[in-house]
């Protein structure tokens, strides 16, 4: 399920209320090792690649809000407050006394739906790079998300709140249409304006208002993996890594091992050759290398759409503004 107002990488968005899931991670590759004379001049190997093993670390981040932020916090405050006020319009007449403060940071799951809470994957843009963690971890780094936690309700309210049916779920409440997304989705169009056009990443449709840039961050990412010094990458990873004795091709065919799946703890074998994995990264001057590839590749992007990714930012701050009037008045 996606968390409402949990906006970091490239995603899908569950429903049309704004809120959205990671679905494409980022677990890239890297090039040679650094020089004698770079490493002189820049940071330590490891401390390098944990700085730029961040979705901040690239210029398109500038274009996704922070879901931690005051003004994402009083956009999740003021979708609430307006989709209380849309329940009780389709005649759900508990939530008149609905206290939003304590719903805000939750996203809505159908009743007996919740989902799996599992570690296993890495929310970082490169995956494991600290042999210390990878060793204790594996590939089990997937941080939970602070930002919303998962709310039950009853089959006809979640329905009403999010505009997701099941198969014979009614598109009515109490004899009135739920609007198009539910009544979450209806207050971020409020808070908003008319969401931007649905588009498709690798057959992967994205909605919601920052969809362009997430657009943009997986079209950088594409074209950087077919750059040549990326496939050279590869080589050298897969080169080290074979050294150590663990034969892949590059870091995503490891990290997604059908091996390290169905388990809530990592084997020894994962640990191993998670932990490889990381020292090849740090050998080879992994991180840093292909950050340079992609940072360049999202540069040229930002430079051919300034003017959509400019309204973009414009449309965000009007919003906030909007929304922080709202929580306002309910005030």
């Amino acid at each position: 399920m996606g968390t409402v107002g949990s906006i970091t990488a490239p995603v899908i968005q569950d429903w049309s209320d704004g809120r959205v899931r990671k679905v494409l991670p980022l677990v890239l590759t890297g090039l040679f090792a650094l020089s004698a004379c770079r490493l002189a001049e820049h940071d330590d190997p490891a401390d390098e690649a944990g700085r730029l093993n961040t979705m901040a670390a690239f210029p398109l981040h500038a274009y996704v809000p922070d879901p931690a932020s005051d003004g994402a916090n009083a956009v999740s405050s003021a979708q609430w407050i307006l989709g209380k006020q849309c329940m009780v319009r389709l005649g759900f007449a508990g939530f008149a006394v609905l206290d939003t403060k304590a719903v805000e940071s939750t996203y809505p799951v159908r009743q007996g739906m919740l989902p799996h809470e599992g570690t296993f994957g890495d929310d970082s843009p490169y995956g494991v790079v600290d042999p210390d963690l990878a060793s204790e971890h594996g590939y089990h780094n997937r941080k939970p998300d602070a930002s919303a936690q998962p709310q039950e309700w009853p089959a006809d309210q979640y329905a009403a709140l999010t505009g997701s049916f099941e198969s014979g779920d009614s598109r009515f409440a109490h004899g009135h249409r739920i609007p198009e997304g539910g009544c979450l989705g209806e207050a971020m169009r409020k808070i908003y304006g008319p969401p931007p056009k649905v588009t498709k990443v690798n057959g992967i449709k994205l909605t919601g208002y920052y969809s362009l840039a997430f657009e943009l961050w997986y079209e950088s990412h594409k074209k950087a993996t077919k750059d040549p010094a990326w496939k050279k990458a590869d080589r050298a990873w897969s080169a080290c890594m074979k050294k150590k004795g663990f034969s892949y091709s590059d870091p995503d065919k490891a990290s997604i091992d059908s091996h390290w799946f169905g388990h809530r703890k990592p084997s020894d074998k994962e640990k191993e050759t998670a932990t490889a994995d990381a020292r090849c990264k740090l050998d080879t001057g992994y991180v840093p290398a292909v950050h340079a590839l992609e940072v360049h590749i999202q540069k040229s992007l930002i430079g051919k759409n300034k003017e959509k990714l400019d309204t973009l930012r414009s449309t965000d701050e009007r919003a906030v503004r909007k929304a922080r009037t709202i929580t306002g008045h309910a005030k």
